[in-house]
C-alpha cells in the first residue's frame, strides 16, 4: 500500500518541502505503511481504558499514541484486512484491541471539526474577514494571506474575489485562485458565529498558516488534492505551510 502521509500544501508558491528543525516538528512512523513523516501531517490514534481505539487528531490524549499517515480509503482497507488491528497490537503491546468499524468516519469528522474550530478561533482573534466587498478591497491591497470559498459559493463571486486576489499579488494571468473548502456556507457561518459566510479572507500570515495546516490535513485525508495554482498567499509568506507542534507521546517515543 502506497503511503500518502504528506499533507497537501495549499496556498503557497513553492513545491519544495521546507527544511524544518526536527525538534520543532519531529517525525513519526506510520504504523500502516512504515514510512516516516512530520508529526503535524500525521494522525494520532489513542487507546482508551477499554482498549477501544479513537482518533486523537489534536494529539492531546494521555498515554501512548500510534500514528497513521494514510487517506480514508487506505485506512478503510487496512481496517477491513485486519492490518490496522495487528499494527496497533504491536504498537500498544496489548490485546485484544477494539477497532470500531466507523473509525475512518470518526477520523474524518474530527479533522473537519479541528479545521472549522481553527477558523472560529482565528475569527475571534480578529484575523479573518467576511463579506465580499471587504474581502475584495483588502485583497486588491495585497493584504490577504489566504482566501477561502464555501463549497456552495457561486462561481461569479469566486471569480470576482480570485481576480482581486491576483491583483493584490501582482499575479494577474497566473491562474491563482482561492480555495473551495469542503464546507458549505451553513457550516462556515456556524464555525465563525456569523451570518451567511460565503467567502473568508485571512489577513494575518501566521493565522493563515495555522488554518491552512488544519485544512491541508483534513482535505488530504478525504482525497482533496489541491492543485498548485490554488489559494496562493500574499507576498511575504515563503515556503510551505507552518506545521503546528502538537503534544502527546508517539509510537517512536
Amino acid at each position: 500500500m502506497k503511503s500518502s502521509w504528506q499533507p497537501e500544501h495549499i496556498g503557497l508558491p513553492t513545491r519544495r518541502p521546507p527544511m524544518r528543525d526536527p525538534q520543532h516538528d519531529p517525525e513519526r512512523r506510520c504504523i500502516i505503511t512504515g514510512e516516516r513523516g512530520p508529526k503535524s501531517g500525521l494522525i494520532r490514534l489513542a487507546l482508551g481504558p477499554d482498549n477501544r481505539v479513537a482518533p486523537d487528531v489534536r494529539a492531546r490524549a494521555p498515554g501512548r499514541g500510534a500514528w497513521i499517515g494514510v487517506d480514508r480509503p487506505q485506512l478503510e482497507d487496512a481496517i477491513a484486512k485486519g492490518k490496522l488491528k495487528g499494527a496497533l497490537a504491536r504498537a500498544f503491546k496489548t490485546a485484544p484491541i477494539d477497532v470500531p468499524d466507523d473509525l475512518a468516519a470518526k477520523v474524518e469528522a474530527a479533522l473537519e471539526r479541528t479545521a472549522l474550530d481553527r477558523l472560529g478561533l482565528e475569527a475571534r482573534a480578529g484575523t479573518v474577514l467576511t463579506g465580499s466587498d471587504r474581502i475584495g478591497e483588502t485583497a486588491r491591497a495585497g493584504r490577504v494571506f489566504l482566501l477561502l470559498h464555501a463549497s456552495d459559493a457561486g462561481e461569479d463571486g469566486n471569480r470576482r474575489l480570485d481576480q482581486a486576489l491576483r491583483v493584490g499579488l501582482n499575479a494577474e494571468g497566473s491562474g491563482r485562485t482561492g480555495l473551495v473548502i469542503s464546507a458549505g456556507r451553513a457550516m462556515l457561518s456556524q464555525a465563525l458565529g456569523r451570518e451567511n459566510v460565503v467567502h473568508i479572507a485571512v489577513t494575518d500570515r501566521h493565522a493563515a498558516e495555522r488554518i491552512q495546516q488544519a485544512i491541508d490535513r483534513w482535505h488530504h485525508f478525504i482525497g482533496r488534492h489541491i492543485p498548485d495554482a490554488l489559494a496562493q498567499t500574499a507576498p511575504g509568506v515563503h515556503g510551505d505551510a507552518a506545521h503546528v507542534d502538537t503534544k502527546g507521546p508517539g509510537l517512536s517515543e
